[in-house]
């Protein structure tokens, strides 16, 4: 982990709600342009929230990687420019019907939105 996000920063950004890691993802994504994902060799990890096929995300690799356990133990992280996220993942997205998981906790609980929800947020700072 980098020195800004020490262990105890680390714990304490993913005790934070939903939606303050929400606002946290959107902060540190616009201050370090990029968003991180998991990968494996099939592609990117997806999952199954109230029937809606989502892509998740994180603000910083260490999160991302904390994910990489169980199932997910042979995913990598993988950083995308904040550019190339919304000028080619959110319409992308859009066109194949997969919501945003927005930093997920340990538990698997974040905010699930829309591709252009998540954008438009991305754009309003």
């Amino acid at each position: 982990m980098s020195s800004s996000l020490n262990d105890t920063n680390f714990k304490a950004i993913q005790a934070l709600s939903a939606d303050k890691r929400y606002q946290y993802l959107i902060k540190q994504a616009l201050l370090n342009k990029e968003i991180w994902i998991l990968k494996d060799t099939h592609g990117c990890v997806m999952l199954n929230s109230d029937e809606e096929d989502c892509i998740p995300i994180w603000p910083h690799k260490e999160f991302a990687d904390a994910w990489a356990t169980d199932d997910w133990k042979g995913c990598k992280a993988q950083g995308i420019e904040l550019d190339t996220w919304l000028s080619r993942w959110t319409e992308g997205l859009l066109e194949d019907g997969i919501a945003v998981a927005v930093f997920p906790d340990a538990n698997s609980e974040g905010l699930v939105v829309y591709p252009d929800e998540f954008d438009a947020s991305l754009r309003k700072t």
